[in-house]
């Protein structure tokens, strides 16, 4: 399966130790999101203290938001991972763990050899269509030349 380019997040804090570790992050419908893991390093803690922190339950797959707690993105099945929108996590850090000025900086990251190829195609599929609308074109021009009736018999 091919995916989308890959983003990164930097959670800065002041006043907590600067928070600017990547985060390589996951697309869907063009937004960023971002996994357990990744989250743990943003936000310094431990892997358990954040799935503490996570709005979670065993009875209900996708839980009301509660502003305590650190909320993830719709889920469709229990076995899929918890993701994190980056503003959710931005949220999260500064009003339950007080942690002040907090800045949520999305990047891009280089373009993979999938990204490239995938780019070669898009391009060759534009210029296969504006060739295609070159002959489109071409052909209505020719039938009216075709369709006049003051131009000489042959």
């Amino acid at each position: 399966m091919l995916s989308g380019p890959s983003n990164s997040l930097q959670l800065n804090s002041s006043s907590s130790s600067l928070l600017t570790k990547d985060i390589t992050a996951a697309m869907t419908d063009g937004d960023v999101l971002v996994g357990i893991d990744d989250v743990q390093k943003s936000l310094n803690r431990s892997r358990a203290s954040v799935y503490r922190y996570t709005n979670t339950d065993a009875r209900n797959l996708n839980p009301p938001f509660n502003p305590r707690k650190l909320n993830s993105e719709y889920r469709s099945d229990q076995k899929d991972p918890l993701l994190f929108h980056p503003n959710e996590v931005a949220r999260f850090a500064k009003d339950v763990l007080r942690i002040k000025e907090v800045t949520v900086e999305v990047l891009n990251s280089p373009s993979s050899a999938t990204q490239q190829v995938l780019t070669a195609i898009l391009d060759e599929l534009r210029l296969i269509r504006s060739h295609l609308e070159l002959d489109s074109t071409a052909t209505a021009n020719i039938s009216t030349h075709r369709e006049r009736k003051d131009r000489p018999a042959a």
